[in-house]
């Protein structure tokens, strides 16, 4: 969310911002709009100082025995008149409001330009793809073959875009949520929650989702929101609050079921679970002070690193570019994680700066250490890691010439000492 004081301070300025979105010059039109907010908020004000004058007027007279009838319809025709401008104003602050609540955050000075993933840079690569000696296979072919990875039962129950893992598999994937929380609270400084699945308008429009993103979402009955990530929820544990600045940084972080309709993502990775309705992910979330974002933003991406190192996983870190750049986000480091079978690098963790954005939307503050309201936090979110990509990054590196599947020495004791799944 943006200060619209910040706006009319220097338009040309957030015009500039929003063009590295891609998007339109607006600021004089907010401003505009905010202009007759503010003209009608002032005619009431002036309308209601002059009711007053009358109504004291009226008593006087009154006090006198004086016929007081014209000013008192008078009096009336002024109190409709600033019901109507005060109508006026709250629907120019709403216009203003809604205006401001669809545009994006304001990209970091080193965020490269560019208009998609063609575009993001390459900032660093960690690890060698393994050399098999044999044609590896994509993840749904291993897991098929061994008997516990079914997408046909998942699609009688649920439809496309859903997995049934049982089992070993089913256990490996139990393994991963496990060993990433383990890590993230044992040697990172995170705090473990367990939170809702479900969620308020207002939680899902603090982090960003709403109103822009609702096709993305899945909604209940009663007009919840199921989580796409545990990133809503766990940021929202600062709304509408005035953190103390000794309390920060708030690392948290949580395992959860995630839900996304997918809406954008018709006939893309239809094979296999790439790409699911339903999923599960380990998400970190930093709330800090305005000063320390920027070194917590390397200090989570590292975080979400560390797992892929102990897992042994070939991945490289991407800043994205401009185009590419989620709508909450100042600045995002993508994860991108080698699959042989695919042959492609593909995204397993995403970890964003949102700086004040996310705040200003949640009004999410902190107070200094001399007790007063020093300003709003910034927030931070990363994958750490995605469950069901790790699976299958974790399937297809460790697979062998006969299907099956050798188990990363850190996630051994998380399955009674297995080594291998098949075989």
């Amino acid at each position: 969310m943006h200060d619209i004081r910040a706006i009319r301070d220097d338009p040309d300025g957030f015009d500039d911002a929003m063009r590295r979105r891609g998007l339109a010059p607006m600021a004089g039109q907010l401003i505009q709009d905010d202009n007759r907010r503010r003209a009608a908020l002032t005619s009431a004000q002036d309308l209601q100082t002059e009711m007053n004058a009358l109504s004291r007027e009226i008593g006087e007279k009154k006090r006198r025995g004086e016929d007081t009838s014209r000013l008192q319809t008078e009096v009336t025709f002024k109190k409709k008149t600033i019901g109507l401008r005060s109508e006026e104003a709250a629907q120019l602050e709403s216009t203003v409001r809604e205006g401001l609540a669809g545009l994006p955050n304001i990209l970091d000075a080193d965020v490269p330009a560019g208009a998609d993933e063609r575009d993001n840079k390459i900032v660093k690569h960690w690890g060698q793809p393994r050399d098999f000696g044999f044609a590896p296979r994509q993840h749904f072919e291993l897991g098929e073959a061994l008997g516990l990875m079914n997408f046909a039962v998942a699609a009688k129950l649920a439809g496309s875009r859903f997995v049934v893992l049982t089992n070993a598999l089913a256990r490996l994937e139990r393994a991963l949520g496990q060993f990433m929380l383990d890590l993230h609270t044992g040697e990172h400084d995170y705090h473990e929650a367990s939170v809702p699945l479900l969620v308020n308008d207002a939680a899902v429009f603090g982090t960003g989702q709403l109103p822009k993103f609702a096709e993305d979402l899945f909604r209940t009955t009663d007009g919840r929101w199921l989580i796409p990530t545990a990133e809503v929820p766990l940021t929202n544990f600062a709304a509408g609050e005035i953190l103390p600045v000794k309390f920060l940084p708030l690392r948290l972080t949580a395992l959860t079921d995630c839900f996304r309709a997918e809406a954008g993502a018709a006939g893309r990775d239809t094979r296999g679970m790439l790409r699911q309705h339903q999923f599960r992910k380990v998400e970190m979330v930093s709330i800090t002070h305005p000063d320390e974002s920027a070194a917590e933003h390397e200090r989570m991406t590292r975080a979400a690193e560390t797992v892929l190192e102990r897992l042994g996983l070939p991945y490289r870190r991407v800043l994205l570019c401009a185009g590419d750049t989620g709508f909450s986000a100042a600045k995002t480091f993508d994860l991108e994680v080698w699959l042989p079978g695919q042959q492609a690098w593909r995204e397993i963790s995403s970890c964003s700066n949102c700086r004040d954005f996310q705040a200003r939307r949640m009004n999410a503050r902190f107070r200094g250490a001399d007790g007063k309201v020093a300003g709003f936090v910034h927030t931070l979110n990363g994958s750490g890691l995605a469950v069901g990509r790790a699976l299958i990054a974790v399937m297809e590196t460790y697979q062998q010439a006969d299907g099956s599947i050798l188990i990363p020495d850190v996630l051994r004791p998380y399955l009674g000492g297995i080594a291998r799944i098949g075989g």
